[in-house]
């Protein structure tokens, strides 16, 4: 491997001192212009780009932001995408990080933003993180945060709105017996997103039985074994709603293996509208939050606070809207 090109390899190459060096590649004054012309030749030659470390020792900024997630999934990467969309105008540059989850996970954020910032970032966007009271060197605004009160600027879609809106329309087409599979219980959009299932089924006068509730953990796998246990129950439901689309695609599976068909003998819906949800070969009806929006937003309030400014509001709910595909239909023995 070769090896990383330094500084005074640039200077020995151009035939100048390191300073000459430092003052070409930072655009300072005391520089010939034929000089820094052939030191900045150089630099591309040689592949030379200065130490983010260094850099911000010497300004104290990286002109970097970072987006910190647990976990690099569909709604992360989405996320991700709508930050980069945000920054393209600005002067940042973006870097995403995953940190090691130690134990329980709880806390992550912590010791990610200790590593970072002050000399690799100069702001931070934590995505579902799991505690919201956070204090670092550098601003921050938060995604989709932990339940409780948050001190940091935070962006979230209206959860409990698109739950409800979900389960009114199982409803409206004759299921009343309808499952949840709940997301994360340490976040609030899982916590909202029960109580619009719950908000859904109260306005239509349905008893709430929490034997039709399972926790998915917004996970394949865990989603799998949950609806294992509902759809191999005696009085099966007839449409389950997932808490995201994961834990939706992960039902539909379990219910194939069990020779459900999906809708004529299961409806499902999910939360979220990753790419994936409408390339399924039955394309998935879901409740669409605005993800890539999401991340635009935070980036756009990060660069605000990193301006100085002051922020209009420091909390932004965003607006869902019901997907309706090929995974929902009437039920095929509707109760009279």
């Amino acid at each position: 491997m070769m090896a990383r090109a330094t500084i005074h390899d640039v200077a020995t190459a151009a035939g100048v001192s390191v300073a000459t060096v430092s003052k070409a590649v930072n655009g300072r004054y005391g520089v010939a212009p034929d000089t820094a012309v052939r030191v900045l030749e150089v630099v591309a030659e040689l592949g030379y780009e200065s130490s983010l470390v260094a850099s911000s020792m010497r300004s104290r900024r990286t002109s970097v932001i970072g987006v910190l997630v647990a976990d690099f999934e569909p709604f992360s990467a989405e996320i991700l995408k709508g930050v980069s969309t945000g920054l393209r105008d600005s002067r940042y540059d973006l870097l995403a990080y995953s940190g090691s989850r130690q134990g329980d996970g709880e806390g992550w954020e912590r010791r990610s933003l200790s590593r970072l910032s002050g000399t690799l970032i100069d702001g931070a966007i934590i995505v579902t993180p799991t505690v919201v009271n956070v204090s670092a060197d550098v601003p921050i605004v938060a995604v989709d945060p932990h339940t409780g009160r948050a001190d940091l600027p935070t962006v979230e879609s209206d959860s409990r709105g698109g739950a409800r809106e979900a389960t009114d329309y199982l409803i409206g087409l004759g299921h009343r017996r309808i499952a949840f599979v709940a997301g994360r219980p340490d976040l609030k959009s899982s916590r909202l997103r029960d109580a619009g299932y719950r908000d859904a089924l109260s306005a239509a006068g349905i008893a709430f039985d929490p034997g039709l509730v399972r926790v998915g953990f917004y996970d394949a796998d865990t989603a799998r074994a949950a609806a294992q246990s509902l759809l191999t129950q005696q009085d099966r439901p007839t449409a389950v709603f997932a808490a995201n689309d994961l834990s939706a695609i992960a039902i539909i599976d379990v219910a194939r293996g069990l020779e459900l068909e999906v809708p004529g003998d299961l409806s499902v819906v999910g939360f979220d509208d990753v790419p994936e949800a409408s390339r399924l070969t039955l394309p998935l009806t879901t409740v669409r939050q605005p993800m890539q929006s999401i991340g635009q937003t935070a980036a756009r309030m990060l660069t605000a606070l990193l301006a100085g400014e002051e922020l209009p509001t420091t909390h932004v709910l965003m607006p869902t809207r019901l997907v309706t595909r090929a995974t929902t239909s009437p039920p095929r023995n509707p109760p009279r």
